[in-house]
């Protein structure tokens, strides 16, 4: 799994963003980066720090996400920056222990298709 040999070799999981987000004290109190593929969020990070670098035009931000990988509810969303768009009361909860994580991938996504899911 390439997160394993990344974290093996030093890398932490950090994304890169041009802005710092408005809401960091918000987010670094409990907040998560959700992950969206091919049109629904399925999984959250949390985010552990947020660091703006550089001056100018050089300057960004990076936000270290925690290694951890929450599977949350299947909820259809358009890609996003769930940091700064995503509300907590809109968030998808994470997944249970019979939930849909028992399924074959491809079946819940054809689940999700047919609104069975």
């Amino acid at each position: 799994m390439w997160r394993v040999q990344r974290a093996a070799a030093g890398h932490r999981p950090i994304v890169h963003t041009r802005q710092t987000p408005k809401r960091a004290p918000e987010l670094l109190g409990g907040g998560s980066l959700y992950w969206v593929f091919k049109g629904v969020i399925l999984i959250r990070q949390r985010i552990a720090a947020i660091e703006t670098i550089g001056e100018g035009a050089q300057r960004r931000c990076e936000i270290l996400l925690d290694d951890a990988m929450v599977p949350t509810a299947p909820q259809p969303r358009r890609a996003f920056q769930g940091w700064r768009y995503i509300e907590t009361k809109d968030a998808p909860a994470d997944f249970g222990e019979a939930a849909e994580g028992d399924l074959p991938p491809d079946l819940a996504r054809r689940l999700r298709e047919a609104g069975a899911w």
